[in-house]
């Protein structure tokens, strides 16, 4: 969307881009190397918009994937049908742009208009940036690799045994030596089962009700936790579960409905968890943080937030800002609150009370859209 806004010499007609995305008129868009092609369905006609790319030679892909390789984190997010969050970055590191800049988009259409991008090559792309949000290994087709070439690379890199790489280059060793690593030591002995008393007598209280479904579920999670936050180690990544009590409530209610009741009662607010679980599901910990909290993020971002529904609204629109808070009034009534990652979350209101209305994105714009898009 960045590089589409800032290669665009007519703000107008990214504003009718925006809407025609909005509105359902892009029809299926097909991705293939260096190519976006969809048919756009609008009131007055039928028409082909084409968008092509650069796609990255063999050695853009080789730089690529040796950055790729020398972070483990990102190696082992990958190969498990994962996008890790920096790896643009780390491409980047490596002299590669995935994301496209000013100058790589091209658009064409079968339209008469002469601005480039049309309305309707418009609407593909920002059409094609919302899929991205969902699947980003749609990125890399665009770039030339599908998920399967990368991945294929990937494990043959990964399982190429030490003897078969590069052993010097420029008098530097390309792949340092391997540490011989000795037998692993006998598993220690396991401790021994306390009896109810025990776990008494040492200040333990069993917990009581446990239903037979529970402890399965909080084993499984707590396997997941540990995956994540292994995952989070290895790439760098910020620790995913820095929640508080409430947070977490909120997390396992949502993931596991089974397990709802039982933190409500436990903690004896049930309007709040609902919402907090609404919440989450739009956008976890992300989503539930803008409920509860407001924070003030730069002017200028609530300054091109305003201005972008300005342009989208179909109706004069009135807004206020109260710190990360853009709320209309009139006759559209809605509300987009901002994430500390830049993300915009709709709300609407119900019975005087503002409730999530959909997952975040980065188009504040989002919060326009009727609730039955959603």
């Amino acid at each position: 969307m960045q590089a589409l806004e800032d290669t665009s010499l007519d703000l107008d007609q990214l504003r009718k881009g925006r809407r025609t995305a909005n509105t359902g008129q892009v029809g299926t868009i097909t991705i293939s190397p260096g190519r976006l092609a969809a048919t756009v369905y609008a009131p007055d006609d039928t028409y082909e918009a084409v968008v092509h790319i650069d796609r990255l030679d063999d050695g853009e892909w080789e730089r690529f994937l040796d950055q790729v390789a020398a972070r483990a984190g990102h190696i082992a997010a990958l190969l498990d049908g994962e996008m890790p969050h920096d790896l643009v970055d780390a491409a980047s590191d490596a002299g590669v742009a995935l994301l496209p800049g000013i100058g790589d988009l091209d658009p064409s259409c079968t339209c008469d208009s002469w601005e480039l991008p049309c309305q309707h090559a418009a609407g593909l792309c920002y059409q094609t940036g919302w899929l991205l949000d969902g699947d980003p290994f749609v990125l890399l087709l665009l770039r030339g690799r599908s998920r399967e070439t990368l991945l294929d690379d990937l494990q043959r890199r990964s399982s190429t045994p030490p003897a078969e790489q590069p052993a010097e280059e420029d008098g530097v060793p390309a792949v340092a030596a391997a540490k011989q690593v000795g037998e692993l030591p006998d598993l220690p002995p396991l401790p021994p089962k306390l009896a109810i008393e025990d776990l008494a007598v040492s200040g333990i209280q069993p917990l009581a009700d446990l239903e037979p479904a529970t402890l399965p579920l909080l084993v499984l999670d707590a396997a997941r936790r540990a995956r994540a936050q292994l995952n989070a180690l290895l790439s760098g990544a910020p620790d995913p579960w820095l929640l508080d009590e409430w947070q977490d409530s909120v997390r396992l209610a949502t993931d596991y409905p089974v397990l709802r009741e039982r933190l409500s009662a436990a903690w004896d607010r049930p309007a709040a968890l609902s919402l907090g679980v609404q919440a989450w599901s739009y956008g976890g910990a992300a989503a539930l943080d803008v409920l509860e909290h407001v924070w003030t993020p730069d002017p200028g971002d609530l300054a091109r937030a305003r201005t972008e529904l300005l342009a989208a609204a179909d109706d004069d629109l009135a807004i206020t800002a109260d710190h990360n808070h853009l709320t209309t009034s009139g006759s559209v009534r809605c509300q987009t609150r901002l994430d500390h990652t830049g993300r915009w979350h709709p709300y609407r209101l119900i019975d005087d009370e503002w409730h999530p209305a959909g997952p975040p994105d980065r188009d504040p714009t989002i919060a326009l859209a009727p609730p039955d898009t959603w």
